[in-house]
């Protein structure tokens, strides 16, 4: 009996001190009053949410390990939208990372569909968690096609079947999308034979971007913003966001996240996993399960090479540069992406130009005021002598052996917005040390 009441209370006190570190590492919001505060409270409209089966009958589904295929591409799907609103709503399209689901989209989504867009997010077939024959990367090739499918869907419903009110401004489509999502988002924005050009502007969240050279993201003249940690473990910040600001020809912006993981980005990580200190320790080893590595093969192979604007670098292994560096808190990290992602998108399209300027303004200016972890770096358009040396140019020097890319093609480009000066840029980042707060 004493045994057991010793076990008990070991237990107790175990259960305890979890709980104590859980609340411990519970993120630090924004000081009161300022103007993070009070944007990240929810918007004036209620969300609604409705899950729906969208099938793709003109596309297959790849055979992947013990799954035999299939002639169309299911997704499951999910809608958040602003109750009662009336429209014409802004339409976001969120993809999820590897062996992650559309759920991954949840607090985004929410946020932005509270202020007045309509969000979807699909599971996509065979990258998602639950893929039959298990998550496969060679699939995210047509992950940008399902892209097009979830806006041809959704802009094509008519009255009584959207589960919205009023319809989706054509002229105000973004994407937006996380790890191989941030990948397919990117893909969907700027590939020079797979992009929609309907998509008005563009956000990768620490996406996979080295094999990009300067002439992919010359295919399109968009509003582009890419968003990452310098702490990330598995998609590398110095070869993937780092070098963004050297290929925008046509203007973009680097939000940079001292201290920031790479599963921070994931509402899933400001819960339990909050113990663990770099949620990208628990990221790691749910890859290196997954992924062979003896596989070098390209995944990305069918998307083109260079004259498509690829480049063929070795294959980089996630979580390859050892131990997962110190991280700060992933609530706080969520914090600074959901203020970024509608900032970003009212940037873009808000209706009136003093709100698109304001909401510029917050973005390069207000965000890294108050929060310190936070550096934005806007990237001027280059003039058009300077865009084709630029595209002609190899990718960037930390890209060895890339060659000369084809030539930028004639179609007409959108014009880019940018109604805030450019802030300037932020050549030092300050590194955590021991006695860093989370």
């Amino acid at each position: 009996m004493r045994i057991l009441k010793a076990l008990a209370a070991v237990l107790l006190l175990l259960a305890i001190g979890v709980f104590s570190l859980y609340l411990a590492k519970q993120a630090r919001g924004p000081a009161w009053g300022t103007a993070s505060a009070e944007r990240l409270r929810p918007g004036p409209r209620e969300v609604g949410r409705a899950e729906r089966t969208l099938v793709d009958g003109t596309r297959p589904t790849r055979v992947n390990g013990d799954f035999t295929g299939a002639p169309s591409r299911t997704l499951e799907t999910t809608l958040w939208f602003p109750v009662g609103a009336n429209g014409p709503h802004p339409l976001v399209v969120y993809s999820h990372g590897f062996m992650s689901t559309r759920a991954e989209a949840e607090r985004y989504a929410t946020h932005l569909a509270s202020y007045g867009s309509v969000v979807v997010a699909a599971d996509y077939p065979l990258t998602n968690f639950r893929a039959p024959g298990g998550p496969s990367l060679a699939d995210a090739v047509n992950q940008p096609g399902d892209v097009a499918f979830l806006i041809d869907t959704v802009t094509g419903w008519s009255a009584a079947e959207r589960p919205f009110a009023g319809e989706i401004d054509p002229e105000r489509i973004g994407a937006a999308g996380l790890s191989l999502g941030g990948f397919t988002t990117t893909a969907a924005a700027f590939h020079p034979t797979r992009r929609d050009p309907r998509i008005a502007a563009a956000v990768s969240i620490a996406g996979p971007s080295a094999m990009f050279a300067p002439s992919f993201f010359a295919n399109a003249q968009i509003p582009f913003l890419m968003i990452a940690g310098d702490a990330d473990a598995i998609v590398d910040y110095a070869a993937n966001a780092a070098p963004i600001p050297e290929k925008l020809a046509h203007g973009g912006a680097l939000l940079t996240l001292a201290g920031g993981s790479h599963a921070g980005f994931a509402p899933v990580s400001d819960g339990v996993m909050r113990i663990f200190g770099n949620p990208d320790r628990i990221g790691c080893w749910a890859l290196t399960r997954r992924l062979d590595a003896a596989d070098d093969e390209n995944p990305f192979a069918e998307l083109g090479g260079e004259a498509q604007g690829l480049l063929a670098l070795p294959r980089p292994r996630p979580c390859a540069n050892g131990a997962a560096p110190r991280a700060i808190a992933a609530g706080r990290q969520q914090m600074i992406t959901t203020l970024a992602l509608r900032a970003f998108f009212e940037s873009v399209w808000a209706s009136e130009a003093d709100a698109r300027a304001s909401a510029a303004r917050f973005l390069a200016e207000t965000l890294p005021e108050n929060f310190s972890e936070a550096s934005y770096q806007e990237i001027a358009p280059l003039p058009p002598a300077r865009e084709a040396e630029l595209i002609a140019a190899p990718a960037y020097p930390s890209a060895p052996g890339a060659q000369p890319i084809a030539p930028l093609s004639d179609e007409p480009r959108r014009p880019l917005r940018i109604d805030a000066p450019p802030p300037g840029y932020l050549p030092h980042l300050p590194e955590l040390g021991p006695d860093s707060e989370p």
